[in-house]
């Protein structure tokens, strides 16, 4: 029986040459063209990091994933003295809006407007921060609350 089976596996060998034995059906087997030899190649297991930065890039996750690096790396990209003091508020259409703990920390910051955008530019990238809007300490609004009597209030009636 053996016999038989390799008899009739070298007759076959002998009609197609080429052909490979040992799978089952056509393309068993057969390995790829291009890739041989103990070298890299795309078929190896990758960094997870690096698989994520082409994920990103190919759905265009890039833009947003700056944007989110402003505020949740603000202290890195800011410095930790100016980051006690300051923190941002919205980021729309590349304008960035900051709202610092005191007025005289908000003059101090538009002050060091240009060296912001260049520490945003260097860590997030260039043009995701185009402008910033710094302003004060966000005073209380009396429009709204428990007390507020609706109509316009007390006029002077002694005329």
């Amino acid at each position: 029986m053996l016999d038989a089976a390799l008899a009739k596996r070298r007759e076959a060998a002998a009609k197609n040459p080429r052909r490979r034995f040992g799978g089952s059906g056509e393309g068993s087997g057969r390995r790829l063209r291009g890739y041989s030899g103990p070298g890299p190649d795309p078929r190896d297991p990758q960094l997870f990091g690096d698989m994520l930065q082409r994920l990103m890039k190919a759905r265009g996750w890039e833009r947003p994933k700056a944007e989110a690096t402003v505020f949740g790396a603000w202290e890195k990209v800011v410095g930790p003295e100016i980051a006690k003091h300051c923190r941002p508020v919205k980021l729309d259409a590349g304008i960035l809006t900051v709202e610092a703990e005191s007025t005289a920390w908000a003059t101090q910051l538009r002050l060091l407007n240009a060296k912001l955008l260049r520490n945003i530019a260097g860590e997030v990238g260039h043009n995701v921060v185009t402008r910033m809007n710094i302003h004060g300490p966000a005073a209380p609004s009396w429009n709204k609350g428990p007390r507020r009597v609706q109509g316009r209030g007390p006029r002077d009636t002694y005329g």
